[in-house]
């Protein structure tokens, strides 16, 4: 009953203003989803491909969109005597093109051009993998690589066939390297084209085959690559060079090599993008009264001069010390250092009394005193101002 029945819009999952490729493409999607190809057995699976089909046969076709806008599925309920599902006319819609892309995917087919299997095609890519060192990518390299590559077979020319004899045109596909396979589907007979399973698209059948490469055509080298590793390349990147790879069909050029790039850690320094960082570790002393220090960066030591009264955690920042563009090595980013203060862990007697004295002119003491105030240094008799804690630390190193 047409009482039963969901709008076709709804079926499909477009608006009633869609156009006709909106409409194809909604269907086409139903269609793969449901297809009874797809879901053996399936009733549920069988009756929305049919639905979404009747929709599309409908919407597709201008008159019928006209009809069924202006009165809904009481346009078709009488006269229906065509063939299609359950009566319905099926003959103004168009399933060609959308079967044939939808046979393709289901039994791994595609909708290519009858010779396009004897057309050059480009050879596959290799991968390899090389390590190196921190510096390596900072500043560039050149890495050496065993790589097995295959090159025509010297014996056949790489023809594939023994001496004295030659390919033949395959029987099956006539030399095209692809073969059309027609199908039964609910809207009759289509057409698949797949490569041909004899041949594999070449087009041509090798009945005496080379002893030497036994029929591929090819041979397996052992040869040396030199890569030039660019300077700020990271870690997971690849290095691509061309023509290096598997050979091409039917004249078409190599493959490519494709060398992922794998970084060693650094004890020191960590990488983001183009920055470098790095922690350097500073004395008490050097952070209270400021001193010149050396900092490691991948250029080499520089002299940095810390400010007194420097707190620990202190970050600073070495510019154009970092990593290099990869797109422009003239350009570099920054070496971010953060300067943390060491705890001596083994002082000698005279450092541990140098230590106490500071500490008492520092206004503080290592002991508190029962009953009294732990505190020291406070103005005392005769109203003297106390020292500032730069001065009393610098008499206390003075002493």
């Amino acid at each position: 009953m047409a009482e039963s029945k969901r709008d076709y819009y709804e079926v499909l999952g477009v608006g009633k203003d869609a156009d006709d490729a909106a409409l194809k493409k909604a269907y086409r999607q139903v269609a793969k989803k449901y297809h009874p190809d797809m879901n053996p057995g399936d009733v549920e699976a069988e009756k929305k491909f049919k639905e979404a089909s009747e929709a599309y046969a409908v919407l597709s076709d201008p008159d019928k969109r006209r009809q069924y806008d202006q009165f809904g599925h009481a346009a078709f309920e009488s006269g229906a005597g065509g063939g299609g599902f359950g009566g319905f006319d099926f003959g103004g819609a168009d399933f060609s093109d959308i079967f044939g892309d939808i046979f393709g995917d289901l039994f791994g087919g595609g909708r290519r051009s009858g010779r396009a299997g004897q057309g050059p095609m480009k050879g596959a890519n290799i991968r390899k993998s090389v390590r190196i060192t921190f510096e390596e990518a900072i500043f560039g390299c050149e890495k050496e690589l065993d790589v097995i590559l295959k090159d025509p077979c010297p014996k056949c020319g790489g023809s594939g066939a023994k001496s004295g004899t030659s390919p033949e045109t395959c029987p099956k596909c006539g030399g095209k390297g692809q073969v059309v396979y027609t199908q039964q589907s609910f809207f009759g007979m289509v057409q698949n084209v797949q490569t041909c399973p004899d041949c594999h698209g070449t087009g041509k059948i090798i009945r005496e085959k080379c002893a030497d490469c036994g029929g591929t055509g090819f041979v397996s080298n052992k040869k040396k690559i030199s890569v030039s590793i660019p300077a700020g390349i990271d870690n997971g990147q690849s290095v691509r060079i061309r023509e290096k790879g598997e050979p091409g069909l039917n004249g078409g050029p190599r493959g490519d090599l494709l060398v992922e790039v794998t970084v060693s850690r650094h004890p020191i320094f960590q990488r983001q993008d183009m920055h470098i960082f790095s922690t350097v570790p500073i004395s008490f002393a050097q952070a209270a009264l400021g001193a010149d220090i050396k900092i490691k960066t991948v250029d080499g030591e520089v002299i940095y001069n810390v400010k007194a009264g420097t707190k620990t955690d202190t970050k600073v920042r070495l510019k154009g010390k970092g990593v290099p563009s990869i797109r422009n090595s003239q350009v570099r980013g920054d070496h971010y250092v953060t300067l943390v203060i060491q705890t001596p862990e083994r002082l000698s007697a005279e450092a541990k009394e140098a230590l106490r004295r500071f500490d008492e002119l520092s206004g503080n003491t290592l002991h508190v005193v029962s009953g009294g105030d732990n505190r020291s240094g406070n103005a005392g008799a005769g109203g003297k101002k106390k020292k500032g804690f730069m001065n009393k630390m610098k008499e206390a190193f003075d002493d």
